[in-house]
């Protein structure tokens, strides 16, 4: 009994079996045997077209099909079979990848149809023995991964089928967006991207160029009826309108063509796209030449875009100046030495080898006479389509494929002898394969990074190439762009308009002047002439730009993270708080050693906490300028430094008092203690902190747009509000540090082995002189140097404090620690 199912009813007709009493499976019919197989360790599988179409019979039902005649060998499909065995061949002389491993392969016919492609993955699955017995599901599978297929509608069949048993299914030139729906297809992994990108990328093409108006014509198969439908959504999007859109298939009658010719003559778009498998697009084009339909841009999908033999037809000169996206073109070293080596004495008995040499040179090895292959014709003295190496860019696919196999069984291999144990030795299975793959990352010697994303598809990148006359009367490719869907939405599509032809009767006019149309010529024609005089003024923000007939933003500026001087001033700012930190630490742990208690530690580390407040307060005076950084930049600015020079000015006051207290009958330090210290430090602080309050009561700053200072630019900078409330801040911590300064001078020669006086008054010196230098800087400053001059001051005073005061007791603590005594702390000098 048969039974057959729609239009699998070929595919399954080996499969059903008749069943003996002992228990042994015979097969009824011929098995399908692979037309190109090298049987090694481990084998790969692979369903490619070596033929262009299956001849379509009708089946009676009342006996056995017979087997299905291919029609139309397919150089294509056969390189792409001779690129996949150099791939393995080189793979087996690596030392590095699969060591020890030899690959092997059964390379199968799909005929470029669905049943076929159906037949020969059910044969790559199970095999091809005439019996199975008990033992056969205990046998190592067949193949572990399949490449293939080519066209996008036989490789749904082929991932249909082959997803449930968990084999990994690559394919190097099926670009159907349906294919990356995991939940459809589990195991399909593909080395090609998507058509999804393909479709907005072409979309995307459209726009750029400003065609607005198209038409279309598509594959009526998978491939064709969703890159169009992916288009036609994104070119809505992007605002082109579509005509008419035109379904074509290889196997429609000719009747059907002149009706596809016929909306294309009567319709108004002048540009066409073309979303056409290559066998599909050839019978459009011969009915295209018989009827002279010229004038037309054509824009391409990937399969037809770069076909040499379209290019290279001198009739198809109505494709001149066609753009497309195609894949990234590659060159394999040696690929073309193995091609022409290809000849039917290296396997007499297989029959593909003799009909791809009887359809190269045109010849045939069953006559005799002036028609006969000798064996002695030179693939090397052939220019055609298998033999060319200098369009590679599918055939790398192919070569891609395998290595992704090879890669992902490497790392298979690798973990399971890592894992295993002596007593069992784990093989590897097409499930572990599947699970690999997923996880695969390998760079090929083209320098490509092969990796691929969660549903099997990977980066997409494209090359625009425009067809361009050649001096033989055919077309070459020029490369003229680029799309990178790892970039973003502005970034992705790259077109160099100086390699796109030019054809106009006049430049287009410059900037600043306008078309005047020559009398008695065409529109196409016209003259240059500069517009009238009449000028009218850009508003504030903006400014005219260089040919003076437009208005542009104005560049705004101001201090930012991003630029050098900010990330500089950010560096030393951040240095100055780790060093404070450090000197903090140091302090902390000796802290009950004479030079920390001396002249009141709890100031030391009030100051040290201070001189961080200032380091970090110059941060706020970078970035884009807002209400609240505006009144936080100089408020933090006043009275982080007041409260500096407040311990500062305490400690030096101690130093004056404490050489007081020494005098007979002297009891000067009870009122100067430490609460009476602490009380300075809030008291002069809190002076300080009145005058911000009232500074940002009455008139605190704001951002403000600077427009007078330049007038091609806008500076944005923070408005004091009140210059009396910010002058006031500045003057009040000036007379502090006057006031220190002056203190510490008079205590500068009071007799002691460490007399902390004299490095307040260096440390002061410093800190006037830079804030004296700062006012005519501050004033003078344009724009965000007038911030970074400020930002400047604040550095350099906090640094001089840091330096002067607690670098010498550091110096002691480290690095002379016999000096730490509080005998030679109060030991007068001689």
């Amino acid at each position: 009994l048969y039974s057959y199912r729609s239009w699998c009813e070929q595919a399954f007709r080996i499969y059903f079996f008749f069943f003996s009493l002992s228990q042994v499976c015979r097969l009824l019919g011929q098995p399908v045997l692979p037309l190109l197989s090298a049987q090694k360790d481990v084998n790969i599988g692979a369903v490619l077209s070596f033929h262009r179409s299956a001849l379509l019979k009708m089946h009676t039902f009342t006996s056995k099909p017979e087997p299905t005649t291919c029609g139309s060998f397919n150089l294509r499909g056969f390189k792409f079979a001779q690129t996949l065995i150099f791939a393995i061949e080189e793979i087996n002389n690596s030392t590095h990848l699969l060591p020890g491993v030899s690959l092997g392969y059964n390379i199968y016919d799909s005929c470029s149809s669905i049943d076929q492609t159906i037949l020969s993955s059910m044969s790559l699955m199970n095999g091809y023995k005439q019996t199975l017995s008990d033992t056969s599901c205990s046998r190592p599978p067949a193949v572990y991964a399949i490449v293939g297929e080519s066209n996008s509608s036989p490789t749904i069949a082929l991932a249909s089928v082959v997803g449930p048993f968990s084999i990994p299914v690559i394919s190097h030139f099926a670009t159907c967006a349906c294919l990356s729906n995991r939940k459809r297809y589990p195991s399909f992994f593909r080395t090609i991207p998507s058509d999804y990108y393909q479709s907005r990328a072409l979309a995307q093409l459209v726009k750029h160029f400003g065609w607005t108006w198209v038409g279309t014509v598509r594959s009526r198969g998978d491939y064709g009826n969703n890159g169009i439908a992916a288009f036609e959504e994104t070119a809505k999007q992007e605002g082109v309108c579509i005509e008419y859109s035109e379904a074509i298939l290889s196997t429609d009658p000719k009747e059907q063509f002149l009706k596809t010719l016929e909306v294309i003559k009567k319709g108004t778009a002048r540009v066409v796209v073309a979303f056409v498998a290559l066998g599909d697009f050839v019978p459009l084009l011969k009915v295209m030449v018989q009827h002279n339909i010229t004038g037309l841009q054509w824009v391409g999908s990937e399969s037809w875009i770069t076909s040499r033999t379209l290019a290279e037809t001198k009739e198809y000169t109505l494709l001149s100046g066609a753009l497309g996206f195609a894949i990234a073109n590659a060159k394999l070293m040696g690929l073309r030495e193995f091609l022409v080596n290809v000849h039917p004495d290296q396997e007499p008995n297989n029959e593909i080898l003799k009909e791809f040499w009887e359809t190269t040179f045109q010849c045939s090895f069953r006559t005799t006479g002036s028609g006969a292959c000798t064996g002695s014709e030179k693939l090397a003295e052939l220019q055609n389509e298998f033999t060319d190496v200098s369009e590679l860019r599918i055939a790398n696919k192919v070569y891609t494929a395998v290595y992704a196999v090879a890669h992902t069984l490497h790392n298979v291999l690798k973990d399971l002898k890592s894992s295993s144990n002596s007593s069992t030795k784990e093989q590897p299975t097409p499930q572990k394969m599947l699970a690999y793959m997923m996880d695969v990352r390998f760079t090929v010697k083209t320098g490509e990074e092969i990796f691929f994303d969660a549903s099997g598809d990977p980066v997409a990148r494209y090359d625009l190439v425009n067809w361009q006359p050649a001096g033989n009367g055919g077309m070459q490719f020029e490369h003229v762009g680029v799309y990178d869907s790892s970039l973003s939405s502005e970034q992705r599509l790259r077109v160099n308009q100086e390699r796109l032809p030019v054809s106009v009767c006049s430049e287009s006019c410059p900037p600043g002047t306008r078309k005047a149309v020559l009398k008695g010529q065409p529109i196409c024609c016209y003259d240059c002439i500069p517009y009238s005089n009449d000028c009218f003024p850009c508003d504030l923000e903006y400014w005219s730009n260089e040919s003076k007939d437009k208005c542009v933003l104005k560049v705004v500026e101001f201090l930012s993270y991003t630029e050098i001087m900010g990330k500089v001033l950010c560096i030393f700012s951040f240095f100055g708080v780790l060093l404070t930190a450090v000197i903090y630490f140091l302090f902390y742990l000796h802290k009950e050693t004479p030079i920390v208690r001396a002249n009141n530690s709890e100031l030391s580390f009030l100051l040290l906490f201070s001189l961080s407040l200032c380091f970090l307060c110059s941060l706020t005076f970078i970035g884009r300028p807002t209400e609240w950084s505006c009144m936080l930049r100089h408020t933090a600015f006043g009275i982080t430094f007041v409260l500096c020079i407040s311990c500062v000015l305490g400690k030096t006051i101690v130093v004056l008092m404490a050489f007081r207290a020494t005098l007979p009958g002297s009891n000067v330090m009870k009122w100067f203690g430490p609460f009476q210290q602490r009380l300075s430090v809030v008291s002069l602080t809190l002076i300080q902190v009145i005058i911000c309050v009232l500074w940002l009561t009455i008139s605190p700053p704001f951002p403000y747009m600077n427009l007078s200072y330049y007038r091609e630019k806008i500076i944005l900078e923070c408005n004091l509000g009140s210059a009396v409330g910010f002058w006031a801040v500045l003057g009040y911590t000036g007379l502090l540090s006057i006031l220190c300064f002056v203190l510490a001078f008079f205590a500068r020669k009071l007799p002691d082995n460490f007399n902390e006086a004299k490095f307040i008054t260096f440390s002061m010196l410093i800190f006037c002189a830079v804030w004296l230098t700062f006012i005519p800087a501050y004033v003078s400053s344009p724009g965000k140097f007038t911030v970074a001059v400020q930002i400047f001051a604040i550095l350099a005073s906090s640094f001089g404090l840091l330096f002067c005061i607690f670098i010498p007791k550091c110096y002691i603590i480290l690095l002379k620690p016999d000096k730490n005594t509080k005998k030679q702390m109060i030991g007068k000098s001689s």
